[in-house]
């Protein structure tokens, strides 16, 4: 029943995902919370909550805009689900601004495709990517996603290359406007996360173990059969499907660099792992398998979701 609910495009989907998002964030923030906390935390969560369903919504309008899929919201519920196995996201705003606004360059180069106004997508690709390093460092490792879309669509034009450097210059004037009003803060915290870390002994309990390991495992097993299902695309689809394996290969790469390591940095392979694992699933034929599917991921995303609060 619930993959046939998500097999299609409806309202009602967004409303369901909207509350269940809702009520699952809450319950994090609510037990997150200290004895002191008031109003305007709860003001401050809300508006993450407010980010994070814009994120849901952007990702499933790449989607469907797209042709990414086939008319279905998967991609919408993966996400959320995703969200469930690593609920440390919540408490994290600077990985949910971020990668919110990594979801804005992504649907502007996977837009690409359509070889209209190339040199104001890649600009405005750039200049997201460039601001979601303000407020996650390693995020700027996403730049090289720019360079690939440039490649699969309009490498002939040599000023397409030079874009992403005349968005970067923008940034930063931005940047030390700022930072001048702010007396210097911006600058000393952004340095703070410039450095690289390997340490992956950042668990506080064995649940989030588990979680990478299964979050892990169905993402390598999604992602190869991608891989090997690109060339069964329309042709004219196969760069958007290239882009979007790339763009999590980055987004695994940001997690694996960045300073502060948690579960929640994993947020930036979210959208990418969720299209990709769309696409498995609507290709399951067999309808009690594909519900079971769902259902079992479902499930492990609440059970994990308990487990780490």
């Amino acid at each position: 029943m619930l993959a046939s609910v998500f097999s299609k495009t409806r309202p009602f989907n967004y409303l369901v995902i909207g509350i269940l998002s809702l009520f699952f964030f809450s319950i994090k923030i609510i037990a997150l919370a200290k004895p002191t906390a008031d109003w305007v935390y709860y003001a401050e969560q809300f508006g993450l909550y407010v980010l994070l369903f814009a994120s849901l919504f952007i990702l499933n309008f790449i989607t469907l805009k797209n042709g990414l899929t086939k008319g279905n919201n998967y991609a919408l519920f993966l996400f959320f689900v995703f969200l469930l196995f690593f609920s440390s996201i919540f408490q994290n705003k600077n990985i949910i601004i971020s990668n919110f606004l990594l979801l804005l360059a992504l649907r502007r180069l996977i837009s690409l495709k359509s070889l209209l106004q190339t040199k104001e997508k890649i600009f405005d690709a750039s200049f997201w990517i460039f601001l979601a390093a303000l407020f996650h460092f390693w995020s700027i490792f996403y730049i090289i996603l720019v360079f690939i879309a440039v490649i699969l669509h309009v490498s002939k034009d040599y000023r397409n290359w030079i874009i992403p450097f005349i968005a970067l210059f923008a940034v930063t004037i931005l940047f030390f406007l700022a930072n001048s009003i702010l007396d210097n803060s911006l600058m000393s915290t952004l340095l703070d996360k410039t450095y690289i870390s390997f340490d992956f002994y950042y668990f506080e309990n064995i649940y989030q173990r588990i979680a990478l390991a299964t979050f892990t495992s169905l993402s390598l097993f999604a992602f190869v059969l991608h891989v090997f299902d690109v060339r069964n695309k329309a042709l004219n689809m196969q760069s958007s499907h290239k882009t979007i394996l790339f763009s999590f290969i980055l987004g695994v790469g940001i997690y694996v660099l960045s300073a502060n390591k948690n579960n929640g940095c994993l947020a930036f392979c979210f959208g990418p792992l969720a299209i990709i694992g769309a696409n498995f699933i609507e290709k399951i034929e067999n309808n009690w398998v594909k519900e079971i599917v769902v259902y079992a991921l479902l499930g492990l995303g609440i059970f994990f979701f308990i487990m780490q609060l």
